[in-house]
């Protein structure tokens, strides 16, 4: 099977195609470096939300619930207030009434630069960057320089994306990180979504408030959350409105595993994520439930993580000195189930 790369453009978006050990990733550079289709054409597999008449207009005006986005600063600011140690910022409030936060940030909405896409034998390769500095109109609410670099490796072990951003400025770069990954429902081809069943590994619930802010409270897990857990949780066809964990390491056919599962139950397929350690938060939220899609989205601190009381060692919330490099990775792969015989 050849691995390769080409450029080509989907209904106005730029984008690099990947193909590779029997998967298919098209990266939209473009948009947030966004990866806009992930298919396992060998087993059937369309990993995340997609639509082939998607126009670029379309996924920019809600670029969040589309294929893989990640969000930098992700979630909810209360009052679009961050305080960083060493300075406080006043964030656009872009979420109204009664919420009043700034929500998602900037950079799954800029144009990223190519900065590299080949193939070897073993694997295929893109590489992205975005240089963020006083050019971008976030920087007047923000104005700490740093640079953005993705690479996404396309191989039989599946699609890695690993992200380092780097801090270029003479103060520290307050760092939250998520994926508002949309996982197609079904994502088994001829699949039913009442199959889907969703595993997240999840220690305590961290309760919000009427604004989808944290309370500090971290409960004890119900039957419902529990469901998650123990992987027996349909993410559709009802409301998961904003469901945030403390993530654990969960198992994966025995063998200690870091992210999520979701399998349809049918055929026994699982689409699997695999997160790095800088990921200690879920939030499961799927668009009231009946939007044919879900988001299991791995974080690497609480909603409004610098503005709480809570120990950074509780929140996940870290910040980059200057010159240093914080870096974290993801992997998206197909399991199969073991036949019998």
């Amino acid at each position: 099977m050849n691995n390769s790369t080409e450029l080509f453009n989907y209904n106005g978006i730029n984008c690099v195609k990947l193909a590779a050990g029997g998967y298919e990733a098209w990266i939209a550079y473009e948009i947030g470096s966004n990866v806009v289709r992930l298919r396992d054409n060998a087993n059937g597999l369309e990993f995340f939300r997609f639509n082939p008449d998607n126009t670029a207009e379309i996924i920019k005006q809600s670029p969040e619930v589309w294929g893989l986005p990640t969000l930098y600063l992700p979630n909810r600011f209360a009052n679009g207030v961050l305080k960083a140690s060493d300075a406080v910022y006043n964030l656009p409030i872009n979420e109204g009434l009664p919420y009043n936060n700034h929500i998602h940030g900037f950079l799954h909405k800029r144009a990223h630069e190519l900065v590299e896409h080949n193939a070897d034998s073993n694997c295929v390769w893109v590489k992205t960057r975005y240089v963020y500095d006083e050019n971008d109109e976030f920087f007047s609410y923000l104005p700490i320089k740093f640079t953005a670099e993705y690479t996404f490796t396309l191989s039989e072990q599946g699609l890695e994306q690993n992200i380092r951003f780097t801090n270029y400025s003479n103060v520290a770069l307050p760092m939250s990180l998520a994926s508002h990954t949309a996982i197609n429902a079904p994502f088994v081809d001829g699949g039913k979504e009442e199959d889907i069943r969703l595993t997240v590994p999840i220690s305590k619930k961290c309760e919000l408030n009427n604004r989808c802010l944290p309370t500090e409270r971290l409960k004890s897990l119900t039957m419902y959350d529990l469901e998650y857990k123990n992987g027996a949780k349909c993410p559709v066809l009802q409301v998961c409105d904003n469901d945030m964990y403390v993530g654990e390491t969960g198992e994966l056919d025995g063998e200690k595993f870091h992210g999520f599962i979701a399998e349809d139950a049918a055929s026994g397929k699982k689409l699997c994520c695999e997160v790095s350690d800088e990921y200690k938060f879920w939030i499961i939220w799927n668009d009231r439930g009946f939007n044919h899609y879900f988001c299991p989205e791995p974080m690497t601190a609480m909603i409004d993580a610098p503005n709480l009381s809570l120990d950074r060692d509780i929140t996940g919330y870290t910040e980059v000195k200057p010159g240093d490099t914080f870096e974290s990775h993801q992997r998206f792969f197909t399991k199969l189930p073991v036949s019998e015989g």
